[in-house]
């Protein structure tokens, strides 16, 4: 007589993708040694393409996170050095200062740089001191921010971006696991239900014999 198991884990993750169930008794779970396989096979076989779905989708969006958060962090990074450069943080900027007279310092300096046309042509620029900075939010939009502000949204946004990374990954290696215990239960009806139709075989031939 099988004992019977005790499942204490929580019934979804904590992003709601809900655990796949793990059959200890295959018997027991279909009905009866005489039931029907193939409502449960069938059953088995929807949640088991749903959570592969799942996985594909999930797969999908955190490629798309893996690409944004490079692009945050490179933004994040040059309008930090605006800030610094304003405050009179970078050492070049003070070592500037020290060679320059009392009119030249009040004199807006202008910044040479390149920027990125695309994957492989750059152009050169010169920008001039700014408080302000222009970034795009997606859906071709783009506003101005004050650096400090521009600095606190990016920052946020990174946070979020890592913070959904983070998900992801849990979420996925949760969806494998779940997927593996489907694929389990399938084989095991499946072994179960063949063993069954041997053994009645075995019966149905001995019963025969016997007859005869």
């Amino acid at each position: 007589m099988s004992k019977a198991v005790i499942d204490t884990r929580p019934e979804k993750n904590a992003r709601g993708i809900p655990r796949a169930p793990f059959i200890t008794d295959v018997e027991e779970h279909i009905g009866g040694p005489d039931a029907e396989i193939e409502p449960v096979l069938l059953r088995f076989q929807n949640s088991l393409a749903k959570y592969r779905y799942m996985e594909t989708n999930l797969t999908q969006r955190k490629s798309a996170v893996e690409e944004k958060i490079p692009d945050i962090k490179k933004t994040l990074s040059m309008v930090e050095f605006l800030q610094e450069r304003r405050e009179g943080k970078s050492e070049s900027d003070l070592d500037d200062d020290l060679e320059e007279d009392d009119e030249a310092s009040s004199t807006k300096k202008s910044l040479q740089t390149t920027f990125e046309l695309n994957e492989t042509l750059y152009a050169e620029a010169e920008l001039e001191d700014t408080d302000t900075v222009y970034l795009w939010l997606g859906a071709q939009v783009m506003l101005s921010y004050k650096i400090p502000e521009a600095i606190e949204l990016l920052r946020s946004k990174l946070s979020v971006s890592e913070q959904n990374l983070t998900n992801l990954s849990s979420d996925l290696e949760y969806l494998k696991e779940q997927v593996t215990i489907m694929e389990v239960n399938l084989a095991r009806v499946f072994n179960w239900d063949v063993k069954r139709r041997r053994l009645q075989k075995e019966k149905d031939a001995v019963t025969r014999s016997q007859k005869g």
